[in-house]
């Protein structure tokens, strides 16, 4: 598979549909790191996140007969929000299995986007078997959150501009949680990136991805008590290969961690970011050390808070 090709023809074609999301610094910041650090704000990014990507380019290669049957997905937030949106904007109908306990406010963001939501039991399985349901029912063509090829290439548009910007980082890091992001990511430092390393922060508490490149075999996580609600899905069949061929290290953050760095980026970049976007800034502080003097990219997976629940 040409996976430069695919990043080339995907920044492309997505190109009329997203944002080429803004790139932020901070001198205090740097001066903490000891390094300089360049964020890429997919906070900034449509529907709030890095998601808008992988779903438009996924639902842009649907065949006319795939489109005028739809697409059906499960997700409890982000992606359930860009599959909407993305669907809204080329004209065609999105089925999204919402967990019942999913909160209110994302299921009215979908509902606003134009998705049809389908509630299910909250467990993974639950989910999975209503979306076959879906399918049966309506015909519509399903995609996967963090594991289908189109949707891995389309995330890793954000890095290719940031790239492009900044040619001589000498490392990128995102979050990770299904693998999406981080397969993508990796793939475009990979093949535009000179030098350059990817790494990835995951939270103690949800350490599947961590565990899964020790052991070689993706693991699970028998609990996900974490505050980064986006991360914790598991990585997929499609995007753990890429991970393992790719990724330098996946570095381990606690709860304090996160909301340490979740704060400092509200303060210091005067920007909403979500618990989950934090996990990458909490890591390289964490490894502050081991990044210092060096130009570090940092991907901001999204900035869809909770604003009656913040962690300070």
């Amino acid at each position: 598979m040409n996976f430069k090709k695919l990043l080339l023809k995907a920044h492309f074609r997505i190109a009329p549909y997203i944002h080429n999301t803004a790139v932020l610094t901070s001198k205090t910041i740097n001066t903490i790191c000891n390094s300089q650090l360049y964020f890429k704000c997919e906070n900034f990014q449509k529907m709030g996140a890095f998601k808008m990507r992988g779903a438009t380019n996924a639902l842009l290669q649907l065949t006319p007969n795939q489109k005028e049957k739809g697409v059906v997905t499960h997700s409890s937030g982000n992606f359930a929000q860009a599959v909407a949106l993305a669907a809204r904007n080329i004209g065609i109908k999105a089925y999204i299995v919402m967990p019942k306990n999913a909160p209110q406010v994302k299921k009215e963001a979908v509902i606003g986007y134009g998705g049809i939501v389908i509630e299910s039991d909250s467990t993974p399985i639950a989910r999975e078997q209503k979306a076959e349901e879906v399918m049966k029912e309506t015909g519509a063509t399903f995609v996967h959150p963090s594991n289908d090829i189109p949707v891995i290439i389309g995330q890793g548009t954000a890095t290719m501009e940031l790239l492009n910007l900044y040619p001589d980082l000498e490392a990128v890091i995102t979050p990770v949680g299904g693998g999406g992001l981080l397969a993508g990511t990796a793939l475009a430092v990979h093949f535009f990136g000179k030098n350059c390393q990817t790494f990835a922060g995951e939270p103690d508490e949800a350490n599947d991805a961590y565990r899964s490149l020790k052991s070689g075999k993706i693991e699970s996580n028998k609990t996900t008590n974490t505050i980064a609600d986006g991360l914790r899905t598991q990585l997929g069949n499609n995007n753990f290969p890429i991970i393992q061929k790719y990724v330098s290290a996946i570095i381990c953050v606690s709860e304090e961690e996160i909301i340490r760095a979740m704060k400092l980026i509200w303060e210091r970049l005067k920007i909403v970011v979500e618990p989950s976007s934090a996990v990458a800034f909490a890591a390289l502080l964490k490894e502050k050390e081991s990044f210092k003097n060096k130009k570090i990219g940092v991907i901001l997976s999204g900035g869809n808070v909770d604003l009656t629940n913040l962690p300070f």
